[in-house]
């Protein structure tokens, strides 16, 4: 602490949560220490700013944003050894009483603890005044701040591996972006009866990016690139589409979001004018209000391009989808098709989709098949058309 200078910034931005917290964890300290006023200040090469402060901060001229010199605070005598962390009577102690500080903000006691990021370096101080001589000040009050200060360290230290980790997804996902760094394969799918293929799915592949194209996507998704990423993939997809065979219908996976992005609208309208087009929405999607989405697909379907719910079974949405969407096309999740030949819970789950689709007009693909097995059972309970490594794995095309 030293002369203090009002800042524009108040420190460390945080959410409304955050500030709250903060705000009630230096209620709590001040509470317990029976102090006028806490904060928790932040370092910068020469100075500490205020980024969070409560009490009566008027009363002892503190205000959130006020920037002081280190070189004349009690917080750097305290680091150095100077000063023990509880400071009563202040102005009679001779190491306190002549600071400029010390009458600025009419100090009469102090209590301070670092707080410390995850390398132990100090990124500021917990830190309580009062006017008072603070008579009541022992060991445990500076067991209680030093506690307090460990709890916001080790907040902080990870809430910046969080944002370091969201940079590196952002960076991975704009260096994709950037480079334009996607390819695509693509999987047959099959009517079981002949073995013909009569569509194929397009599935991205990120050469030179870590991790799976799942994995991608998820971080798209979080660091707000989502559509951007899925727009790239849709035009890959649409551009290997024309080396496809005529006639065989090209599925492209959309998620609610994209599906509601203009661009991606016309990206497939103009790509359908070449090639039979399907756009599939996992079931994992969530979609709050189906009314913006069923006004998107309007003009897809009036084109001719059939829609898709994928992965039908994986979880709870699955039933909301299909009714409300009245898809053309219903995948069975690779889940309720492993094992099908030995379980009969699966068997009767089959059923009883292949009863669904048939009542409301819909094609039942089963995907994930790998073995005869599966197949002959899907077969054996009215499953036409299937995909899986059985019949042809993910490939570029050739």
């Amino acid at each position: 602490m030293g002369a203090p200078q009002p800042v524009a910034t108040a420190g460390p931005t945080t959410d409304d949560a955050d500030e709250d917290w903060v705000h009630r964890l230096l209620d709590l300290a001040r509470a317990r220490l029976g102090m006028d006023v806490a904060w928790l200040s932040v370092f910068t090469e020469d100075r500490q700013e205020i980024a969070s402060a409560t009490g009566e901060l008027g009363a002892m001229n503190v205000s959130e944003g006020m920037s002081m010199p280190l070189e004349e605070s009690f917080c750097v005598r305290v680091l150095s050894g100077q000063l023990p962390p509880v400071v009563t009577g202040a102005d009679r102690n001779p190491v306190t009483r002549e600071l400029a500080v010390t009458r600025q903000l009419g100090i009469g006691s102090y209590v301070g603890a670092p707080v410390r990021g995850g390398d132990r370096r100090p990124l500021g101080m917990l830190c309580c005044i009062s006017r008072d001589a603070g008579e009541q000040l022992d060991g445990s009050s500076v067991r209680t701040v030093e506690m307090l200060a460990e709890l916001i360290g080790e907040r902080l230290t990870a809430e910046e591996a969080a944002q370091t980790e969201l940079a590196a997804r952002h960076a991975r996902v704009c260096d994709v972006l950037e480079r334009r760094a996607v390819e695509v394969h693509v999987q047959p799918v099959v009517d079981m009866h002949s073995g013909t293929v009569v569509a194929h799915e397009a599935l991205s592949r990120f050469p030179g990016s870590e991790g799976s194209p799942a994995t991608l996507f998820a971080d798209a998704a979080v660091v707000g690139l989502g559509v951007e990423l899925e727009l790239l993939a849709v035009h890959a997809a649409l551009e290997a589409g024309d080396r496809l065979p005529r006639g065989l219908r090209l599925a492209v996976n959309l998620s609610p979001e994209a599906l509601l992005a203009p661009e991606v609208g016309e990206a497939l309208l103009e790509g359908v004018r070449r090639t039979a087009l399907t756009v599939e929405i996992t079931e994992h999607s969530p979609i709050a209000d189906y009314g913006p989405v069923l006004g998107a697909l309007a003009p897809l379907r009036a084109a001719g391009i059939r829609l898709s719910i994928d992965d039908a079974g994986a979880g709870y949405a699955s039933l909301r989808h299909i009714l409300r969407l009245r898809p053309d096309t219903i995948k069975l999740d690779i889940a309720l098709v492993s094992g099908v030949d030995v379980d009969p819970a699966r068997q009767a789950m089959t059923a009883a989709m292949v009863a669904f689709a048939a009542d409301t007009g819909a094609t039942l693909v089963a995907e994930g098949i790998e073995t005869t097995a599966e197949r002959d059972a899907l077969l054996s309970r009215g499953v036409r058309y299937g995909q899986g490594h059985l019949f042809g794995r993910p490939a570029p095309i050739s």
